[in-house]
């Protein structure tokens, strides 16, 4: 099994997750935003900055030889150093974490109707 193949398999689980729950926060309204920003820009604000840092620091952990990966499963394509192949654990956590955030401040009551 390739590791592209596998990130797949795991993208496919988290877009499911996603979409179930940004199908359900659809039926249940919009929730309070204090910060006023929508949730696909908190996705992609994270998403850049988590992408960024794991390009910079696989590249750097990469460049001092701290590990290496296995060329005979991977695409070869690299970003920097770093393989493509790993910036799918970035992109999977940007989408699911604030989708988690945003369901469970839905499931909570604003502090001031308590």
């Amino acid at each position: 099994m390739t590791y592209l193949l596998l990130n797949a398999v795991f993208l496919v689980v988290v877009l499911a997750v996603v979409a179930g729950v940004r199908l359900r926060a659809r039926r249940t309204g919009p929730p309070p935003r204090p910060h006023g920003r929508p949730w696909w820009l908190l996705v992609g604000i994270v998403m850049a900055v988590l992408v960024i840092l794991t390009v910079v620091f696989d590249s750097v952990m990469i460049a001092a030889d701290l590990f290496r990966f296995s060329d005979e499963h991977m695409t070869g394509l690299r970003v920097w150093l770093a393989p493509v192949e790993d910036l799918a654990w970035p992109v999977a956590a940007a989408l699911l974490l604030p989708t988690l955030w945003d369901a469970a401040r839905r499931t909570t009551p604003p502090e001031d109707s308590r």
